[in-house]
């Protein structure tokens, strides 16, 4: 039994620990949130809920309408939808753990041994990454090629740990993305006077962590974020992002800019409306804390 072979299922079953607990964590959300539902609408079953989920034909379906501002049953679309990808990449990752035990199980007489040529086992090496990653599902595998494409690429980054008591949001650059450890790594190119040394610093961060930019030269490619929304936004002046609320939406100005306004950032009494390029705006990462 090689050691490279046993460290392949350790790192399997580490991720697969990962992925039942934000399982756990999207489940806990989608509990809490049918809670919330029921108690407001009143229908104990959930009914109202999945009709307005799932378009149907049933005439004696009851109406469901949100308050303005209330996107209560579309994070509960988007819950469900994590849960479904959550669910699909344990099947993956349990399959693989099954095949790479099978590989450590002897297939001839108990006792033989095998001869192993030297020179080809780092082509094994290869060919056994690239079969862990044929395993995954199609929308899997999508997701590790569009990471691997931001190499270079100037990305938001959460750089402290899930337990921390506030989460911290910078600026990094892309150094380089692990399809099989699933880890990014990345370059904090302008550390603030705070930090304990000033050279740049790098981090390892697993793709949770991550946040890609809209492209700079493709407004379309921003979301569309509208008044009162809640987004992650680079601070004027800084490489850090904060929690802001959307004053105007960047479709709706010539300059592709949005005017926000930053939780915080009092002066004078109010809150100043500031303005961000589209390309420095991301979507607000649930549960963030600030």
């Amino acid at each position: 039994m090689s050691s490279p072979d046993i460290g392949s299922i350790l790192e399997s079953s580490k991720e697969l620990d990962r992925v039942r607990k934000e399982e756990e964590d999207v489940l806990s959300e989608i509990n809490k949130l049918h809670k919330k539902l029921q108690t407001k609408y009143g229908y104990s079953s959930l009914e109202a809920i999945l009709f307005a989920l799932v378009p149907c034909r049933f005439r004696e379906a009851p109406e469901v309408v949100e308050k303005p501002g209330d996107n209560s049953l579309a994070r509960l679309r988007l819950l469900y939808t994590q849960a479904k990808d959550l669910s699909e990449n344990e099947a993956s990752i349990s399959n693989l753990l099954i095949s790479q035990i099978d590989a450590l199980l002897p297939t001839g007489p108990q006792g033989q041994t095998r001869r192993r040529i030297e020179g080809n086992e780092q082509k094994r090496k290869r060919v056994k990454t690239e079969s862990d990653i044929s395993r995954l599902t199609p929308s899997m595998r999508h997701q590790l090629e569009t990471c691997a494409s931001l190499k270079g690429e100037q990305v938001a980054a959460r750089v402290t740990p899930r337990n921390a008591d506030k989460d911290e949001w910078f600026v990094v650059k892309v150094i380089h993305f692990d399809k099989e450890s699933k880890e990014f790594e990345v370059l904090d190119e302008e550390p603030g006077d705070d930090e304990e040394s000033s050279g740049q610093r790098q981090y390892k961060l697993p793709m949770g962590n991550i946040i890609p930019f809209p492209k700079i030269n493709d407004p379309s490619s921003a979301p569309d974020f509208p008044p009162g929304k809640h987004v992650l936004a680079v601070y004027p002046g800084t490489t850090a992002l904060y929690k802001a609320t959307v004053v105007q939406g960047h479709r709706r100005r010539k300059t592709e800019d949005y005017v926000l306004e930053f939780d915080d950032d009092e002066e004078d009494g109010s809150l100043p409306q500031r303005t961000v390029p589209f390309h420095k705006v991301v979507p607000l990462p649930d549960g963030h804390r600030q």
